[in-house]
């Protein structure tokens, strides 16, 4: 299998003396109140930043933040505490300029100071970004000499600054995260340590269908949490109670558990649960004796048994992906499931444990053991979206033709 690397350079494979230095980021990080309640993704683009700044690049940085929808929007979308905390972090003095379009980067970049680089304001506030419009894509090209994407959860989008200003600008290129990235998420597609488990929760079926399929001939075992369990417990007609069924998939579920067994490998499904009557009800929760979930019940969480049946296959495992809580793990009485599988993890000494972004990366990291796993995605849909073998635009647009 092709490298995804093929035709593609680095940040460190070019000269960024005295260039004007594009850098796409992905600083879509959480804001309340102003303030900013997770630097996960910050904190991942700082060793990129702090290169090019190294190396005397003249730097713009642009992100995106949430999804403004219209001038209202502006204040509570802005790039403003963002601008804020890099200079904290950075010791740098960080100017956040309004207009992508106007003269204001080409000025500013003329004067910049070593310890000085510019911040775009949210790119989404110009409507050309997600639509790869002309207009955004060639006034950021008159003031770009080097392109680099260091955005990987949002290089599954076609937008202007993921594509379109790489397609004009010829020097282009992956910065630390985005090969971080790839490596991670290479080993697990083509040269996965076996034995080979993945771990799958989070609410659909649907949701990870693509990257079971394109998966199966490498994993050795899948073991299977959160709501979507109770899909393939349907399909062995396992009674569910209330909890949440994706009805028309259960035909798929039912074909999948077939097709594993034929193939020699193993699934597991959880053997008992923690239930409630109603969500509200923390104070109230039970565990089933087996798999079975009775009437006017849903399952929140797996239980004690299936903790315990999960151990044994992920600690002798020596490739472990992860996507996916096994409950509705925001809420603390029903956090314990996805809180010991993260335990696990930290507890593999001589494995590659890789967590997949999105609802994963939060749990693993609201358990406490974020800084004992191999890698921790920042992209949540972008990594699903490369599991399950599809080309992700912001990639290619970087990948030399003849390549």
């Amino acid at each position: 299998m092709k490298s995804t690397f093929t035709g593609i350079k680095s940040i460190e494979d070019f000269d960024l003396k005295d260039q004007r230095v594009f850098l796409r980021l992905d600083l879509n990080v959480p804001i309340k109140n102003g303030n900013i309640t997770d630097t996960t993704r910050i904190d991942a683009a700082l060793p990129t930043i702090k290169y090019a700044l190294e190396h005397g690049a003249k730097l713009v940085v642009a992100s995106h933040l949430g999804r403004p929808v219209s001038e209202a929007d502006r204040a509570k979308y802005s790039m403003e505490p963002v601008a804020d905390k890099l200079g904290k972090l950075l010791n740098c003095e960080v100017i956040l300029v309004e207009e992508p379009e106007s003269e204001a980067p080409k000025a500013l970049l003329r004067g910049l100071k070593p310890k000085q680089f510019i911040l775009l304001e949210n790119l989404r506030f110009n409507k050309d970004e997600t639509e790869n419009g002309d207009s955004l894509t060639d006034a950021i090209c008159e003031y770009t000499d080097i392109y680099i994407n260091d955005a990987f959860g949002a290089s599954h989008r076609a937008h202007s600054s993921i594509v379109g200003v790489p397609t004009k600008v010829p020097r282009h290129g992956i910065g630390f995260l985005m090969k971080k990235e790839i490596e991670m998420l290479d080993k697990v597609m083509q040269n996965p340590e076996s034995p080979f488990a993945i771990i799958l929760g989070g609410a659909k079926v649907s949701d990870k269908m693509g990257v079971i399929e394109n998966i199966i001939d490498r994993v050795d075992t899948i073991l299977v949490g959160g709501a979507m369990a109770y899909t393939f417990l349907a399909a062995q007609e396992v009674p569910v109670g209330n909890s949440r069924v994706e009805k028309d998939r259960i035909k798929y579920a039912h074909d999948l558990l077939e097709r594993m067994k034929m193939r020699g490998k193993r699934m597991f499904l959880p053997v008992d649960h923690c239930v409630v009557a109603k969500l509200e009800n923390t104070s109230e929760v039970t565990v089933t004796s087996d798999a079975a979930i009775g009437a006017g019940l849903l399952g929140v969480d797996i239980g004690p048994k299936t903790i315990e049946l999960f151990r044994k296959e992920i600690m002798s495992a020596k490739t472990v992906f992860w996507n996916g809580p096994m409950g509705i793990f925001e809420t603390p009485a029903y956090a314990k499931g996805t809180f010991a599988i993260a335990k696990m993890l930290s507890e593999l000494k001589d494995a590659t444990t890789i967590v997949g972004g999105g609802d994963s990366a939060a749990a693993i990291k609201a358990s406490g053991f974020a800084d004992k796993v191999t890698h921790i995605s920042t992209g949540g849909g972008a990594s699903l979206e490369f599991l399950q073998g599809d080309k992700l635009p912001g990639v290619e647009a970087l990948r030399d033709r003849k390549a």
